[in-house]
């Protein structure tokens, strides 16, 4: 099991990696070994994510998951298949522990008397400064 919060683990079953061939520089290495990992992770058919979390991470992944609900995440930054195998893994588990963070319910607050003071008076002294902008007007 990987532990994505202390309340929420997902199973290794659940996720698929594939190693392709890395596009980029490399001389080659590139050519001949499969170092880049795309790993897949059903979240739709997963049974740890509540759906509330499930929503939260379609909106956050945007197009990094499919309609019906398969998250793919390609790391091909490293030479190593085993540093690009952490690196999928470890923006996965990101990707997950901010879904699981529940958005704070926000109470709508009215500003207080003196915050409405402090800005009649801020007001005032504009339109003052402003009023003393008007044309000269000279003798005739």
């Amino acid at each position: 099991m990987i532990e994505v919060t202390p309340q929420i683990a997902i199973a290794e079953t659940e996720i698929e990696e594939q190693f392709v061939r890395a596009s980029g520089p490399g001389g080659q290495n590139v050519n001949k070994v499969s170092t880049a990992v795309r790993l897949r992770f059903d979240a739709a058919a997963s049974p740890a994510l509540p759906p509330d979390m499930l929503r939260r991470l379609r909106r956050i992944a945007g197009s990094r998951m499919s309609r019906d609900g398969v998250l793919t995440i390609l790391a091909e930054e490293h030479r190593s298949q085993l540093l690009n195998r952490q690196a999928a893994l470890e923006r996965l588990l990101e990707l997950l522990r901010r879904a699981a963070e529940r958005p704070k319910h926000r109470i709508p607050t009215r500003p207080g008397l003196a915050a409405k003071q402090r800005r009649l008076t801020a007001k005032r002294s504009r339109a003052t400064v402003k009023q003393g902008r008007g044309r000269v007007r000279g003798e005739e």
